[in-house]
């Protein structure tokens, strides 16, 4: 019983101190001493309460304009955005701040914040990847105009970050071509995928998915276009092959070995069936069968 009426005045306390809360923050909206205001909105910002903050910084910054504290004033309103987590809203007033005051001491910070926002508003590689792209295009044009700054390594990390969900966007995308049957528009988007990323982790498997997908596109071809197209798989046997000696010099380094010599057991067969196909081909033995 004791318990159960002590839980019931710490709700009511609860109660008291929000409304006393919300009394006074209205009172400080309200209000039109504008000193008052701003060291109000300082408190709240320190106090990480940033609803409340921005809305009394968005007011200032009208007010203030020309101000000597107009500057500290965007400054916070763009933080406040940053921390509310609305990084499009704050990557915007970041980069507006830098126009606003080129010279401003923060000017630098507010550069990397916003190509930093663009950053943290990157989705998932199976989303679209537009702010993906965006991002490594402000940190670019971050690390370029402050060559200097002790940000530039970080920025260089994050676009390697950013690079490999576009990698793996690409691989994905390439990959679903390839299970849907689509074999053409597969190996254009493997291939793609090889020429956009020299360095790419996927190499041994897109090699192979192209291999196969040629494969798999001559034996579903019509007879007319078997002839080229198990060609085609030849040639594509040769470049996997061409890509194996890389994969052996990793030796036990590559924790994927016992996969990759799967591919190339599975790349043997596609080549031993694909001669067979050929020569019956070159024989006038067009019925082909596995």
């Amino acid at each position: 019983m004791v318990a159960k009426h002590l839980i019931k005045s710490i709700v009511v306390l609860f109660v008291f101190i929000a409304m006393f809360s919300c009394s006074k923050y209205q009172k400080i909206l309200k209000s039109d001493d504008l000193a008052f205001k701003y060291e109000s909105a300082l408190k709240y910002y320190d106090e990480q309460e940033y609803f409340k903050a921005l809305t009394l910084f968005e007011e200032m910054i009208g007010l203030y304009r020309g101000l000597d504290k107009a500057e500290k004033i965007y400054y916070y309103y763009a933080y406040c955005n940053y921390y509310m987590e609305d990084y499009i809203l704050a990557a915007y007033y970041f980069k507006n701040f830098i126009k606003t005051y080129p010279t401003s001491k923060h000017a630098e910070e507010c550069a990397f914040l916003a190509a930093y926002c663009y950053y943290l508003n990157s989705p998932e590689p199976s989303l679209d990847q537009s702010n993906t792209i965006r991002a490594i295009d402000e940190l670019k044009v971050f690390a370029n105009k402050y060559s200097k700054s002790d940000k530039v390594e970080e920025c260089n990390n994050l676009i390697d970050m950013l690079r490999d969900k576009l990698e793996v966007k690409a691989f994905n995308n390439a990959k679903l071509y390839f299970n849907l049957s689509h074999y053409k528009a597969a190996v254009v988007a493997f291939n793609n995928l090889i020429q956009d990323y020299p360095d790419t982790r996927f190499m041994e498997e897109a090699y192979f998915l192209i291999l196969k997908s040629n494969y798999l596109l001559a034996i579903n071809s019509i007879e007319s276009k078997k002839k080229e197209r198990f060609e085609n798989t030849m040639a594509a046997y040769n470049a996997f092959e061409d890509f194996r000696p890389m994969v052996a010099k990793l030796g036990e380094e590559n924790t994927n070995m016992a996969a990759s010599k799967a591919l190339a057991k599975e790349a043997e067969v596609i080549l031993e069936n694909s001669k067979r196909f050929l020569k019956d081909i070159n024989n006038n033995k067009v019925n082909l069968k596995i």
